[in-house]
């Protein structure tokens, strides 16, 4: 269980409570998602990677096929053992291990690139610049990714927000807007910004897919919800999708910040886009 002040008004969290339906639902990167990594040359054969916070393994699977040697590690037990049974299924050969991101134990200089998708925020800022600086070879590079869908754009993505917070007030990941990263001030000194992406995509979904989207959100599936207010939740959020079309349409932004690590003896001429 994670509790943080600043999220969900303190209540704790466990994203391994929802690790079967993280599983089947959350593999909902568009195409053009993993496109977009790759432009940037990042996670391409040649190059190993760790992916921190990575769940059920979402980003490693989806870009496998691009040839770079994964690693995976998450805080959540239940996550992982999700992880390794898809790879299992899939035939792919990628490394996991249970450990949050700021405990992660690797050698100076081991990985090409470190990933974060869906994550960062949960992160504890002062830890995570410098462990990441120490375990990137000199140039590598970390990379911070984030989706959401947009409550203010969309009816079926708004309504839904509003059950959750009928039996969760205090899920504070509601009314999500477009929005860039701030360079963080913990990476000063440590990562200068190479990259500051900003896109819209809309994802098309099914009455039954998007209710298990809302289930393995945080709000849900791994909040402190007893059992009863979850199938309270569940009973009030399937009566309202039998209102809406079968399939539709709900549109998301995509933010990245793709930082460069500084190497020794380098001056940091460029520490985030537009200063």
């Amino acid at each position: 269980m994670i509790t943080r002040k600043d999220i969900d008004g303190g209540n704790g969290f466990d994203w391994g409570q929802t690790s079967e339906a993280y599983a089947r639902y959350r593999d909902i990167y568009p195409d053009i998602f993993y496109e977009k990594i790759i432009r940037m040359g990042l996670c391409l054969s040649g190059q190993r990677v760790l992916d921190i916070g990575t769940g059920t393994g979402v980003l490693p699977r989806n870009l496998y096929k691009y040839g770079a040697e994964f690693i995976g590690a998450d805080i959540s037990e239940n996550q992982i053992e999700q992880a390794r049974r898809l790879c299992a299924q899939a035939g792919m050969n990628i490394s996991y291990v249970v450990a949050p991101a700021e405990n992660v134990n690797f050698p100076d200089g081991y990985f090409d690139v470190v990933t974060a998708c869906q994550c960062y925020v949960y992160f504890d800022k002062d830890v995570i610049f410098s462990k990441i600086h120490r375990v990137l070879k000199d140039p590598g590079h970390f990379c911070i990714l984030f989706m959401t869908w947009l409550p203010g754009e969309n009816e079926i993505a708004f309504t839904s927000e509003k059950l959750i917070l009928k039996y969760n007030p205090a899920w504070s990941a509601n009314g999500m807007k477009r929005f860039t990263y701030d360079f963080p001030e913990q990476a000063r000194g440590l990562f200068e910004a190479e990259d500051s992406l900003c896109y819209d995509v809309s994802l098309p979904f099914t009455r039954e897919s998007w209710h298990g989207r809302m289930k393995a959100c945080r709000g849900i599936g791994a909040s402190s919800l007893s059992a009863d207010e979850t199938a309270a939740w569940e009973h009030d959020h399937i009566e309202y999708l039998e209102s809406v079309p079968e399939i539709f349409d709900i549109p998301h932004f995509v933010t990245v910040l793709n930082l460069r690590k500084i190497g020794k003896g380098e001056d940091p001429s460029n520490p985030a886009p537009g200063q």
